[in-house]
């Protein structure tokens, strides 16, 4: 959500807007019911980007009663315009809702909307202060070095993800049926097409299989950057034992009062100031908290290949070979790091 919030801010400036406190939008597969000021200090967000965009907390009087019109560019593929393509609704409407295209290109936006996005993404946004306090007290709590994992096998996650697996334990089947919705499983050849192009998450017992072809020690400080749930994990803490998450770390009543963003903001935290960061994913979280790593020249950061792994296990690779053709596939990320963010932010704006 944090990407999707600097991209729009980085939108509402290239269209002139005055921006709204956002809001998080709900899915039916993520159990979430907190807002911006849960997660962020609001006065800071907006002191900061005065000068950028003008941010307000609450819409004027005239217009407060109405529902935004809304659009959603979130699927819209190819060279997506803004200004072509919202604008005019904005213009006609006055007050609308938008998520961000996900195929936009950043880097063709003018000068003052990437310096805007830019100045949301690495300096606006600061955890409320009794977040940022639990986010110190965790950090301080996982015994260094370690390597910060987010791995993504929760029950709504691999339902959002439409894959299939065998060889399950009969509890997470159950749970991740529940969790389904109207997202049925993709079966037969298209599930193995959709497993090769890397879009299903992989499991722990598969992450340990990667880790250990990164030749990454069984007595690693692994910290785990994951949501509620996480299912088969028997496997891996048997193999990696030394393994800490935020609710064994954190006070139980503290815990339990969280909610599924506040959860995330604490491994975000713990995430961009690890030593190492390993994804098992290519999500919003995992893309920002690589270019945050990256900005603050934090280069120990790595994202594991699904569709590698799907492609040399459907070739019937197994032990030490299939580990020596993950090797090769990852070595070079392995070796420099791997970090995504706009180019542009690393540099002096002027407006």
């Amino acid at each position: 959500m944090r990407r999707d919030l600097c991209d729009g801010v980085g939108i509402g400036r290239l269209l002139n807007a005055t921006l709204v406190l956002p809001k998080f939008e709900v899915a039916a597969y993520w159990n979430e019911s907190s807002g911006f000021a849960d997660v962020f200090d609001v006065d800071y967000f907006i002191q900061k980007m005065s000068g950028f965009i003008q941010v307000v907390k609450e819409l004027p009087k005239d217009i407060a009663s109405k529902e935004p019109f809304r659009v959603d560019c979130s699927k819209r593929k190819g060279q997506f315009d803004y200004i072509e393509s919202v604008l005019p609704s904005l213009l006609e409407h006055h007050y609308i809702s938008f998520t961000p295209a996900m195929s936009q290109r950043r880097d063709r936006y003018p000068q003052y909307a990437k310096a805007t996005l830019c100045q949301a993404c690495y300096a606006a946004l600061r955890l409320t202060s009794s977040l940022e306090q639990k986010a110190i007290e965790l950090f301080d709590a996982i015994p260094k070095p370690f390597l910060s994992l987010h791995l993504r096998f929760e029950p709504d996650m691999v339902a959002y993800s439409q894959c299939e697996y065998t060889s399950l334990s009969p509890s997470s089947v159950a749970a991740i049926e529940a969790a389904r919705v109207d997202r049925k499983p993709w079966t037969g050849e298209l599930a193995q097409i959709w497993r090769k192009r890397g879009k299903c998450p992989l499991t722990p017992n598969e992450t340990v299989l990667m880790l250990q072809s990164l030749n990454i020690p069984t007595n690693t400080n692994i910290y785990l950057a994951a949501g509620d749930g996480l299912m088969e994990m028997e496997g891996f803490t048997s193999v990696y034992t030394n393994v800490y998450s935020k609710s064994a770390l954190l006070n139980q009543e503290d815990f339990t009062r969280m909610h599924g963003n506040t959860k995330a903001a604490l491994d975000y935290h713990v995430s961009i100031n690890s030593d190492a960061y390993v994804a098992t994913y290519f999500g919003n979280m995992d893309k920002i908290v690589a270019a945050m790593r990256t900005y603050k020249q934090m280069h120990n950061t790595l994202f594991l290949s699904r569709k590698a792994f799907a492609e040399l296990t459907s070739e019937g690779l197994e032990g030490s070979e299939l580990k020596n053709a993950l090797w090769e596939v990852h070595k070079n990320d392995f070796t420099i790091g791997r970090g995504f963010a706009l180019p542009d932010c690393f540099c002096e704006f002027e407006l």
